[in-house]
């Protein structure tokens, strides 16, 4: 066999010693160079920091040749070798060592072989998720809105149906809420047979925009119309007294607080006129008492604003005037095209679309607040910047460290609408701060009493995971896990560095955060980008958690897209799945639940497993 394969190709199989000796060379060489950093590791992870580093040096090459001169030979193209990646090397170097005269030499002692690579990686799993539920690998984690605090009977069913871990959100509510949310948990776990692990997502910089001055106080009356625009059925509006308001019936649109006793006096078949917002003079037919309160109906259209005085008359005759009060503030978000100049505040004053003057030139660029102090320190001309998700991209024209002028570039079609509280990306900026604020230093002492791990936002380098490491241990917490969520341009360049500084406590665990990911590193890169942290992870026996909008339609509106479903089975690659909240998020997670046990069967990380196939039958005709 040997002299038959030497004949067949003998400069291939020369190719290939020197080129896997080199391999393993350098492997051997990266590991001795990080020996200081290997002694910082903790001692349980420390043969998986080895194997991430052979993993690393590896990956540094350019290697898609000698896969393929591998496969033609019928040898492992060391395709998956992720968790064992000297154990790779060193098997296939053993048999060109039987095929050739050439000899490499005594094998370097791997750190993990083929058996304990993918162990450790899975018991990492465990000592951070909990232990693996029934007939799946991949947990679900299941993101808690603010009703899972008063609703016990919301949290009983998510853990029926398939709630692996609890996450808490901390950007929203408080303590208070949080405890609460653990105490319908743990009354659950007793009620259920289940035991679920619990996540704290510090909140983290806040980088959004700020709030948006109001237009004004005006509240729109309108009856029903049909496809054409014809009124078919008229509004109903709902009178309260604003001294002791009433909520309206819910199948009421609209609502008026009326001041000045003016209601005491009504009867039905009275009408109530004013003058709307555009002059206008409208009335509304009363129809029925509700205690206190009166239903109305509108025919036409009126705008009606604060301060509107109103008078009521019985057969033409006068019964005396109130004053429409307590009308909601509307906030118009800033309309955008390509072109349009947007002034990002370092001030926080509320913002506003531009002015114009009577022919349309602007006369001041419109300008919102920016809530993040070191984007107008470090931002600089020419680099990107983008708004809501990347709906809104840019370019920054200026920075004078107080105001940043940005040139939109890409919008929708037909524009976009900036509002308040919406995210904003400086993917190109080097943006230099603590991934841990204020507001998460003073969240610590209270999470730490309630949860299994601490999610760390905003993560951008190493520095950011000891800071983490030490407020932990100096409130007697390092025990709980850590899960660094990889969610910007830096996180991602820096993730080799951040994922060793991990490794100096246990457990740890990474979460893709593919909503701001996507948009810091653009869209159509999203699909590597989340593939080359899966691989660098699962080299270092990290657990991933794959998350942002899976299965997104149907939590909020009850049905998945095909797309979604799709993107729901890949989840499989990673060791849990996150949800986030939703109307229908219970039958979302029992869906989940049957997506990711069926597609288990078949795949593990990025192995198929060659189940039996039903389908591999063959069926007469």
């Amino acid at each position: 066999m040997t002299t038959q394969t030497t004949q067949l190709a003998p400069r291939q199989l020369e190719r290939l010693v020197a080129q896997l000796g080199a391999l393993r060379d350098g492997a051997i060489k990266l590991e001795k160079s990080y020996a200081a950093e290997l002694g910082r590791i903790e001692p349980s992870r420390r043969n998986s920091a080895r194997n991430f580093l052979h993993y690393l040096s590896i990956r540094q090459h350019d290697i898609r040749s000698l896969q393929e001169d591998l496969g033609s030979l019928g040898l492992s193209s060391l395709g998956v070798l992720e968790p064992h990646a000297m154990s790779s090397l060193n098997s296939v170097m053993a048999i060109l060592e039987q095929l050739t005269d050439s000899g490499f030499g005594p094998a370097p002692e791997p750190p993990v072989d083929f058996h304990t690579g993918p162990l450790l990686l899975r018991d990492h799993a465990r000592a951070l998720l909990g232990p693996e539920p029934r007939d799946r690998f991949v947990r679900i984690m299941v993101t808690m809105p603010s009703e899972a605090a008063s609703d016990a009977r919301l949290v009983h069913d998510l853990l029926v149906a398939g709630m692996d871990v609890m996450r808490i959100n901390c950007a929203h509510d408080g303590p208070e809420v949080w405890a609460a949310m653990v105490d319908k948990l743990r009354r659950a776990e007793r009620e259920v047979g289940r035991s679920c692990r619990i996540q704290a997502d510090l909140a983290g910089p806040k980088l959004r925009t700020g709030s948006i001055r109001a237009s004004g106080r005006v509240i729109r009356l309108a009856p029903r119309r049909d496809v054409f625009g014809r009124p078919v059925v008229a509004g109903r509006v709902w009178l309260t007294p604003a001294e002791a308001t009433v909520p309206a019936p819910k199948d009421v649109r609209f609502t008026l607080r009326i001041e000045g006793g003016l209601l005491a006096q009504l009867a039905p078949g009275d009408l109530v006129g004013f003058s709307d917002a555009r002059g206008q003079e409208h009335q509304l037919k009363v129809t029925e008492a509700a205690g206190a309160c009166w239903l109305a109906e509108i025919e036409r259209t009126a705008y009606v604003e604060d301060g509107t005085v109103i008078s009521a008359t019985r057969a033409g005759k006068p019964l005396g005037e109130g004053r429409i009060v307590g009308v909601p503030e509307v906030i118009n978000p800033i309309a955008l095209l390509p072109g349009d100049l947007l002034i990002l505040t370092r001030a926080d004053e509320p913002g506003a679309e531009a002015e114009r003057d009577a022919d349309g030139r602007v006369l001041r660029p419109a300008h919102i607040h920016c809530t993040l102090e070191a984007a107008f320190e470090q931002a600089e001309p020419g680099q990107s910047v983008w708004f809501d998700d990347g709906k809104i991209g840019g370019v920054v024209k200026e920075n004078d460290g107080e105001r940043i002028t940005v040139r939109i570039t890409q919008t929708g079609p037909e524009g976009a609408k900036l509002r308040a509280e919406k995210g904003i990306n400086f993917p190109d900026t080097a943006l230099s701060m603590s991934a841990l604020t204020d507001k998460d230093l003073k969240d610590l002492p209270e999470v730490v009493k309630l949860v299994d791990m601490v999610a760390l936002s905003f993560v951008r380098g190493p520095a950011d995971v000891e800071r983490l490491h030490d407020e932990l241990y100096r409130l007697g917490a390092s025990h709980l896990g850590v899960v660094l969520k990889i969610e910007n341009r830096q996180a991602f360049e820096n993730l080799p560095r951040i994922l060793l500084a991990g490794l100096h406590s246990t457990p740890v665990g990474v979460m893709i955060a593919r909503g701001d990911l996507a948009v810091e590193v653009g869209f159509e890169r999203l699909s590597e980008v989340q593939q080359e942290i899966l691989w660098l992870c699962e080299a270092a026996h990290v657990p991933v958690i794959w998350a942002t909008q899976i299965l997104e339609g149907m939590a909020k509106k009850g049905s998945p897209s095909r797309a979604e479903v799709s993107d729901a089975a890949m989840s499989i690659l990673a060791e849990c799945a996150m949800l986030n909240k939703g109307p229908n998020i219970v039958d979302t997670v029992r869906f989940l639940n049957g997506i990711i046990g069926r597609m288990d069967q078949h795949f593990v990380k990025q192995q198929p497993t060659l189940r039996k196939l039903s389908v591999a039958q063959l069926k007469e005709a």
